[in-house]
């Protein structure tokens, strides 16, 4: 069973984000990068999967040259090889334009699988993977919380709101988006580290695989939320419910 994975490196939460001299974007040069936790989980995912039914999990990857270091910790984790699409202006492209590429070096490699995160930490547009199983053809399901694989077909479990799940039984090949916190994340070994070193990575770019930059929106302008504070004063216990109920929204 061939399971490819979608991983994107984005900057790590706890950096401290400035806007750019345009305004337009992040300043991007003093950020630390990791990988998107949803797709660590999509990467778990396979590689159980694997570990149950055999096969290969191939890591894929969009993004400029500092992209290797993530591609680099999949590897660790027991990813057996990898796929890296040099862009190195990937916060300019669309998702459309994303998926096509993506879906181009998913259609060369004609996986049984494709796992991406629900959404990414950076953008968190959670589009990527349902444009890339239409533009492959491919049957697909979101919100995952368990994949179940028995012979050519899959039987997985959708989150929906208010605590209700869903069962979906489709055919192989298919690609899921997977929710975050399904599974517990491992962590890469010294062995595992070792032994990336060693793994192929196979390098491409948008003109090999014949896709071109597309934008179908224009970014005007980024910049941090305003801090304020303000104090109100309530008389009853009732009215402090009220308020954190539905202006506050903590309970």
């Amino acid at each position: 069973m061939k399971i490819l994975v979608a991983i994107k490196q984005v900057a790590a939460r706890d950096s401290l984000f400035t806007a750019s001299a345009d305004g337009k974007w992040i300043d991007e040069s003093n950020l630390d990068y990791e990988i998107n936790e949803p797709d660590a989980y999509a990467l778990e995912e396979a590689l159980q999967l694997r570990e149950a039914h055999g096969g290969e999990v191939v890591a894929l990857c969009a993004g400029p040259e500092r992209s290797s270091a993530t591609i680099r910790e999949a590897l660790a984790k027991g990813a057996d090889r990898a796929i890296h699409i040099n862009v190195d202006d990937l916060a300019d492209w669309d998702t459309l334009a994303i998926s096509k590429l993506l879906a181009a070096a998913v259609k060369s490699e004609a996986p049984d699988l494709v796992l991406t995160g629900l959404q990414s930490d950076d953008v968190g547009a959670g589009q990527a993977g349902v444009v890339m199983a239409e533009l492959l053809g491919m049957p697909h399901a979101t919100i995952i919380m368990q994949v179940v694989v028995s012979g050519a077909e899959l039987r997985v479990k959708r989150e929906l709101e208010d605590g209700w799940f869903q069962q979906v039984g489709m055919p192989l090949p298919a690609v899921l988006t997977i929710q975050s916190g399904i599974k517990k994340l491992r962590y890469a070994t010294l062995m595992g580290i070792k032994k990336a070193k060693t793994k192929e990575v196979k390098a491409l770019t948008p003109g090999e695989l014949g896709v071109a930059r597309t934008s179908s929106y224009e970014v005007v302008a980024v910049s941090l939320p305003q801090r304020s504070k303000q104090t109100q004063m309530v008389a009853t216990v009732a009215e402090l419910v009220e308020k954190l109920k539905n202006e506050v929204h903590l309970l």
